[in-house]
């Protein structure tokens, strides 16, 4: 079979999990065409990327770029057996989001009906809101099966009423989190679905022969060396569910004669108003901006940095994370990781024993967890090596993705692997 994979931009440097999971798929011998909603807007790219040989097709962004594309695309659409169930849907949609979004999605769902590859058996979407959307359309005009895979924003700021009917349409799907499987299964459409299978819980996990062996020992810094400050790293886009103003808050709070950098990587809409709070809070020399970096630039800075922090938080808008990947990530390195009891961090730091966790919004206490962590080199030691065995013991991402080689193949006793190839093998 060929498996279309829909997706809100390929490639993007927030999303490897995403190319992971193609990449293993593809390792596994599944065809896979990726169907992206926008072109590429970040300036590097994943190396991972690079190894994924799937064909890429790029739907219209906005309709009006491509008003002959789409006005061909929709006069096939009206001659499929499945125009007036999909108009029907689009509609009851519209009624209840009447925004100009949701008319893209009917635009750019015609156009992929229109242009799929004959060989494409099966939809598969990343993300239950937009990218879902069109797999729906796009699966009630061509009659072909969909499935989904549920993060975090999808989840939380997604209207009941949209996830509902999505659950029940689509053939099954997967989500990421234990919390976001709870909240799913409350919206499934009968009674015991999610225990059967509807709906799994499967971690994205991480292709460990992507990271290098933690490095075997750090500097003994405890911040008493102003030539020799305690390195502290956040790896997010500049959002406001990453917490990254707290770590600011956090950090102005520590005394004067505690000496330490913060690293932070990422782009994002709030970089300039943290920029301009760090210098509010006389930070600026104590503050390195590193910008969005491809992942081998980001696995240096975790093992150049002493101790990772990521606060996050549920934002106004509802949006929050699942299990960040970054905190996955730092772990790996044996990073000791400082974040909060929101999302689903607590499915992965048990706190005290594989990293520290606070309320969240709580700066006082966030403060008090970095200035301990950054005076005692020896437990940032512990919590570090804690936290790397159990991420690598249960976090790896070969038990996902065999699952999903099942689900797409139909194959639930078999896994087609072959030696020279596996998921985690893909990097030397």
């Amino acid at each position: 079979m060929t498996v279309a994979v829909i997706v809100k931009g390929w490639p993007r440097l927030s999303e490897t999990f995403i190319a992971q999971e193609v990449l293993g798929l593809e390792r596994r011998g599944l065809r896979q065409v990726i169907v992206s909603l926008r072109q590429p807007t970040d300036t590097a790219v994943h190396e991972l990327n690079y190894r994924v040989t799937a064909p890429v097709l790029y739907l219209p962004e906005y309709l009006h770029d491509a008003p002959g594309r789409v006005a061909r695309a929709v006069w096939a659409a009206r001659r499929r057996p499945g125009w007036s169930r999909a108009v029907s849907a689009w509609t009851a949609d519209l009624r209840r989001d009447p925004t100009r979004n949701r008319a893209r999605r009917f635009g750019q769902a015609c156009v992929l009906a229109a242009e799929l590859p004959a060989d494409v058996t099966w939809l598969h979407s990343h993300f239950l809101h937009t990218p879902a959307s069109v797999a729906r359309y796009a699966a009630l005009l061509t009659g072909l099966p969909w499935s989904f895979s549920a993060h975090a924003k999808d989840i939380w700021t997604s209207p009941d009423w949209d996830k509902r009917e999505k659950l029940a349409e689509a053939h099954w799907g997967v989500t990421c989190t234990a919390l976001g499987h709870a909240h799913l299964a409350a919206l499934a459409p009968e009674a015991g679905q999610m225990e059967l299978g509807r709906v799994e819980l499967l971690y994205h996990g991480l292709d460990f022969a992507r990271f290098p062996d933690p490095p075997a020992a750090r500097p003994p810094r405890d911040g008493s060396d102003p030539a020799d400050p305690v390195l502290l790293l956040s790896v997010g886009r500049a959002v406001e569910k990453k917490g990254l103003d707290l770590v600011l808050d956090a950090l102005a709070r520590l005394p004067p004669n505690l000496h330490w950098r913060w690293l932070h990587v990422g782009g994002g809409e709030r970089l300039a108003t943290l920029k301009e709070q760090a210098e509010r809070l006389g930070l600026t020399g104590r503050v390195e901006w590193l910008g969005a970096k491809a992942q081998d630039a980001v696995i240096t800075q975790y093992r150049r940095a002493d101790l990772f922090v990521l606060p996050c938080r549920t934002a106004r808008d509802g949006d929050r994370d699942g299990l960040p990947n970054v905190l996955m990530e730092a772990q790996a390195q044996a990073l000791p990781c400082v974040s909060t009891r929101a999302a689903a961090v607590p499915e992965l730091i048990e706190d005290g024993v594989t990293g520290l966790l606070v309320e969240p919004e709580d700066v006082p206490a966030l403060a008090a967890a970095l200035e301990s962590l950054i005076r005692t080199p020896a437990r940032r030691a512990a919590l570090g090596t804690a936290g790397a065995a159990r991420v690598r013991r249960d976090f790896g991402c070969d038990a996902g993705i065999d699952r999903l080689y099942r689900r797409f193949t139909g194959d639930e006793g078999h896994t087609n692997v072959t030696a020279s190839a596996p998921c985690c093998a893909l990097h030397p």
